[in-house]
């Protein structure tokens, strides 16, 4: 496959993502790891602080760039001429939403295919959203994103907590 694109808020960027972004390497020449800028969704980290860790996390891929789009993730996959998208499966409920959210992209753009990758079974709980709730109240992290990523969690925490 020449060009993917996997989407997504990265809010931050797990352990689990690391997992799909490896292996969507594998089956395409490049990959575009792109970060959606939501302005209706309240995110922990700027979409430019999101795509900075994600770089960093992804710098020994020489096929993965990183990216930044709002609005239709189909009209931006047609723009950098995608022939894929490359969405992560954890449940059943990810496969409802994402079966239907492929079947309206197939009739926008029927070019584009949709690519399927099952998470990990060490990674299949993991959500940002989780993850980002956990740290809050004080679970322990360790392990389900790259080290330094973990600590701009905290940190944007502490500073999101000394706001109040």
């Amino acid at each position: 496959m020449k060009k993917g694109i996997y989407p997504g808020s990265f809010d931050p960027i797990t352990n689990g993502h690391l997992d799909i972004i490896h292996r969507g390497s594998r089956i395409c020449d490049k990959l575009i790891v792109s970060v959606l800028n939501n302005p209706n969704k309240k995110s922990l980290f700027t979409v430019e602080e999101r795509v900075r860790m994600i770089e960093e996390s992804v710098k020994d891929y020489d096929n993965v760039e990183v990216d930044h789009f709002s609005g239709l993730l189909i009209n931006y996959a047609k723009e950098q001429k995608a022939d894929a998208i490359i969405k992560g499966l954890r449940a059943v409920s990810d496969f409802e939403y994402e079966f239907q959210m492929a079947l309206m992209n197939k009739k926008l753009a029927k070019e584009v295919e949709k690519v399927f990758l099952m998470t990990s079974n060490k990674t299949s709980f993991l959500s940002s959203s989780l993850l980002k709730e956990v740290a809050k109240f004080g679970g322990c992290i360790e392990g389900l994103l790259p080290d330094r990523v973990k600590e701009a969690v905290y940190d944007k925490l502490k500073e999101n907590e000394g706001g109040r």
